[in-house]
């Protein structure tokens, strides 16, 4: 009867294991990857934004070493945002690698909203521009080492600067 028991008992435990394995469940690394790819998207959205309203043909398969015109710049920035969007679409979610994706899209898009600036140069597109800017910053703040893309506070940060970056780009008309 001992033996009998134990068989039940050992089916019981690999059935638990096996429906607790079978569970789909959103682990934080996978709410924190959808934030961070959210946030490299809408940067993405911006970058090439910025370039069609400043009027500047972006071939992202155009690679300059040191851009210096504003066709060259804005094709680099649009080739960093692809590359990151594409770099977040591959693999396991790895919050702090996650991070530093969102952070380079942010980074391209203040690439182009220099490019947009430079093309309006009036208070709604410096604006813009200084908002592109300020995004950057909050993202690289969430991707660094105090964050390493886990930190609530500073992902949510970043969360609200981007949203006021796409709200100046809306404003002065670029989106």
């Amino acid at each position: 009867m001992s033996e009998s028991n134990g068989d039940d008992q050992r089916t019981t435990s690999q059935a638990q294991v096996t429906s607790i394995q079978e569970t789909p469940v959103t682990s934080t690394e996978e709410a924190l990857k959808k934030g961070h790819t959210a946030r490299a998207r809408s940067a993405s959205d911006r970058t090439k934004a910025a370039c069609r309203h400043a009027g500047v043909e972006a071939d992202p398969a155009e690679v300059i070493a040191v851009p210096t015109a504003a066709a060259s710049k804005a094709a680099n920035a649009v080739r960093l945002s692809a590359d990151a969007i594409a770099a977040l679409a591959e693999g396991a979610p790895d919050p702090a690698a996650d991070a530093r994706h969102a952070r380079n899209a942010a980074a391209a898009a203040v690439l182009a909203a220099q490019v947009a600036q430079s093309r309006s140069e009036d208070e709604l597109s410096d604006a813009a521009y200084h908002s592109a800017l300020k995004a950057s910053q909050a993202a690289g703040k969430a991707a660094g080492r105090e964050g390493m893309g886990r930190s609530r506070v500073l992902n949510a940060e970043a969360d609200t600067a981007e949203a006021a970056a796409v709200a100046a780009a809306k404003t002065a008309g670029w989106m």
